[in-house]
């Protein structure tokens, strides 16, 4: 693409720089441009700008894919996830959605193991960590 006096446009040019810039630099040099235009955002940003374009990240992405996409990246996330944590992350969570949970429907749940028909907090939480790592 040229113009009417043999010159190359705008677009033309940056592309051709772009190529020339990608055949000379490696990873590390994208990472590193990368990691000092993201500080520089953040010295220029507040906390509402990242905010605002998180949301139109958000919708952006929701507007582009569909159900089934969310269910894929939710599955491979929770592979990701059982693949990095044992038992005991899974009872440890399983415990405290039980306490979380006791607290919510009786008012502070009872710790002591008393029996007032309710189950504790320690039993919901074993039941929810056995589940969860299932």
């Amino acid at each position: 693409m040229t113009n009417n006096n043999g010159k190359m446009n705008r677009e033309e040019a940056g592309r051709k720089g772009g190529e020339t810039t990608a055949k000379n630099h490696d990873k590390e040099f994208y990472q590193e441009i990368g990691e000092k235009g993201g500080e520089a955002t953040a010295e220029n940003h507040d906390k509402e700008f990242y905010q605002e374009i998180g949301e139109k990240g958000g919708e952006a992405t929701a507007e582009n894919h569909d159900k089934e996409f969310y269910q894929e990246i939710g599955e491979k996330g929770g592979e990701a996830t059982s693949e990095s944590h044992g038992k005991e992350f899974y009872q440890e969570i399983g415990e405290k959605g039980g306490e979380a949970r006791a607290n919510q429907r009786d008012g502070g749940g009872s710790s002591d193991g008393s029996s007032n028909g309710k189950m504790s907090r320690e039993e919901a939480g074993r039941k929810g960590g056995e589940k969860s790592r299932r």
